[in-house]
């Protein structure tokens, strides 16, 4: 009986020892948690862009951390990983730790489009990726090399329309499969009743050599893209896909002006994290964001490259992705479109 007393007493006694350590545990835990929110970020941030050097997605990913370092004196490693129609780039995003230095830009493609398109995803963006920021949306617009035959959008599609064998087709190079560009190219064909083959690659930047090169007939790019080549006299640009003609395209009609109402195609661009990213980290973000695209010097950039600034605060961040997730399954639909 006294044994039994005895030894209940000891385990009575471990058990609240155990007990006293792991609160003490969880508290030091819970400082720290709440001290690395404080203060982050107190290292460099890894940032993702999914696709190619020299890209759309690329070049306003380093225009708009360009202006948030020099705001905050963050400091960003930008990596490009290319890759799966830009959906490598963010599955290394949302299989990275969530503990706020990890972030990548999200777009059209590998946020809505492949979703709905593709039979399988290596992540699911409404459940691993957290929208943090809203950043811009653009058009594509409708290019040719400067020599190519084809003087306006309607020359191309009447040439489309004679080449009805598979191996005679126009060709379209494709920044990616599953790009605002790719799906801009497949709503055309569709409305125009014919077809292109696509060639697709991993980035704008390959795809533009290649068209430059003469091994591709024409492409949908985003303006980023595109822009240096048109006023350096290298492409000619036939339509742009947005609903209204572009400033700094002003004489370049809408692909809507050209015979096919209500046709539009553009991308948009946001900043995404690991879901499970603390929220500070994301307010602090967003905020940092909101900022740069209050910046007439940025708007201003911007526009001269096709673009308009979004802005949104984090809580009407995911209500526009989902919004827009819906958009774009019930365009993939109507074109018909699948692919792995």
């Amino acid at each position: 009986m006294h044994y039994c007393n005895a030894r209940n007493l000891k385990l009575t006694v471990l058990l609240k020892t155990i007990l006293g350590a792991v609160l003490v545990l969880s508290s030091l835990l819970a400082a720290t948690w709440v001290h690395a929110q404080n203060t982050w970020p107190d290292k460099a941030i890894h940032f993702v862009v999914p696709y190619t050097p020299g890209g759309g997605t690329d070049v306003i990913t380093r225009h708009l951390l360009e202006r948030v370092g020099a705001n905050t004196q963050w400091v960003f490693i930008i990596e490009n990983k290319a890759g799966g129609g830009g959906n490598l780039g963010l599955d290394v995003v949302a299989k990275s730790r969530p503990d706020g230095y990890t972030f990548g830009m999200g777009q059209t493609a590998n946020m809505a489009i492949n979703p709905a398109a593709m039979l399988k995803m290596p992540f699911d963006p409404q459940v691993d990726l957290l929208p943090v920021a809203l950043v811009a949306e653009l058009p594509t617009v409708l290019v040719v090399k400067a020599d190519s035959p084809y003087a306006s959008m309607g020359e191309l599609i009447k040439v489309a329309q004679t080449k009805s064998s598979a191996a005679s087709r126009l060709t379209q190079a494709l920044a990616g499969t599953g790009t605002v560009g790719h799906l801009a190219g497949e709503m055309l064909a569709k409305r125009a009743g014919v077809a292109f083959l696509s060639v697709p690659y991993k980035g704008a930047t390959p795809a533009l050599t290649d068209l430059l090169g003469g091994q591709t007939d024409c492409m949908f790019a985003t303006p980023q893209a595109v822009m240096g080549l048109i006023m350096a006299g290298r492409l000619r640009v036939l339509a742009s896909t947005s609903s209204k003609r572009l400033s700094s395209l002003p004489n370049v009609p809408t692909v809507a002006e050209l015979g096919y109402p209500g046709f539009e195609a553009v991308d948009w661009k946001v900043v995404v994290a690991p879901s499970a990213i603390p929220l500070e980290v994301v307010r602090k973000f967003n905020a940092a964001v909101q900022k740069v695209l209050l910046e007439p010097a940025f708007i201003a950039q911007l526009a001269e490259e096709g673009s308009s600034p979004l802005s949104a605060e984090p809580s009407k961040v995911a209500s526009y992705i989902k919004s827009e997730q819906a958009t774009w399954a019930q365009i993939v639909k109507a074109a018909g479109l699948r692919f792995d």
